[in-house]
């Protein structure tokens, strides 16, 4: 993960402010920003009210001129209103804390950090508001649909020696999932292959060329038609597990994108609804710590089914 320069507005409630990158060279600053995704709903008279206030500055911090041409890749800073959000009922259980590290287990459905519109109800923002620590910070991400062991940095001076430690595979990934029973699988079976995603598509695709991507699955207890699997990704493409679990026809119980969207299933929780899912699970993590040099391992305290 790259680090951008701080942002010029203080976290308000433990939420960040937005950040809009302009797009457009045409018209005013004002008429860029409200062309922007993350600006719907608001008027020119929303705008105008936070910049009057100084709540819309530039990387510098300086108070922007709405009326100004505008610029294409100038970033802007604002607060904007809070989405409307249907609360997640499950805990985010603290399994370790010290000065540089949080690890908490996730529940299913809870994002790791804001986009779009989940933003209070997120893994990072509940546990700012929680340890009252602004500096908190993702090391890395597990998709909202995903429960699990995560990792934060506590301080801004953590979060590159434990990002690097995910981007050198230096960390050992341990999942287990609830899928079917494969007919004519035999396991321990690994997985190799390329997958790519592109921004905006809810599903990833294999691609041919070098491989990017590579799991090892074994099958660890069975219980009528179904298999619990230990899953040990090698690397870490979005949305690996579930679709090389699919792609053996063992999709992941409780799977609204592989192998088939279930359009139902994925807005489900949007509307209260949690009783399906994704059984998928961030079992545990290992690592040598890159500022104490003690080994670490955390273990999910959640059960699938």
């Amino acid at each position: 993960m790259r680090n951008r320069r701080p942002a010029p507005l203080p976290l308000r409630d433990g939420v960040d402010a937005t950040r809009v990158v302009l797009r457009s060279g045409e018209g005013t600053v004002g008429d860029a920003m409200l062309a922007a995704p993350a600006c719907a709903g608001l008027t020119s008279a929303d705008l105008a009210a936070r910049a009057d206030s100084g709540q819309v500055l530039d990387v510098s911090g300086e108070r922007v001129d709405l009326s100004a041409p505008a610029t294409p890749g100038r970033p802007i800073y604002f607060y904007r209103d809070l989405p409307t959000e249907t609360e997640i009922p499950f805990e985010l259980d603290i399994l370790h804390a010290d000065d540089d590290l949080v690890v908490v287990d996730k529940p299913h459905f809870l994002a790791t950090m804001p986009r779009g519109a989940h933003v209070v109800q997120t893994a990072l923002v509940r546990l700012r508001r929680r340890l009252d620590n602004p500096a908190l910070s993702p090391v890395h991400r597990l998709d909202r649909l995903t429960a699990g062991v995560l990792m934060f940095s506590a301080r801004p001076q953590a979060r590159a020696p434990y990002q690097q430690l995910f981007a050198d595979r230096l960390v050992s990934k341990e999942y287990r999932a609830r899928a079917p029973i494969g007919d004519g699988l035999e396991f321990p079976v690994t997985v190799r292959n390329r997958i790519m995603k592109d921004a905006g598509d809810l599903r990833a695709r294999l691609e041919p060329g070098p491989e990017n991507a590579i799991s090892t699955i074994e099958l660890l207890d069975t219980s009528a038609d179904r298999g619990i699997y230990r899953l040990l990704p090698q690397t870490g493409r979005t949305h690996q597990l579930r679709l090389h679990m699919s792609g053996l026809g063992i999709p992941i119980d409780g799977d609204p994108l592989y192998p088939h969207v279930r359009p139902e299933v994925a807005a489900a929780p949007d509307h209260g609804d949690f009783s399906d899912p994704l059984q998928l699970l961030a079992y545990a993590v290992e690592f040598d710590d890159p500022l104490s040099g003690a080994r670490r391992r955390f273990v999910s305290g959640r059960s699938l089914g």
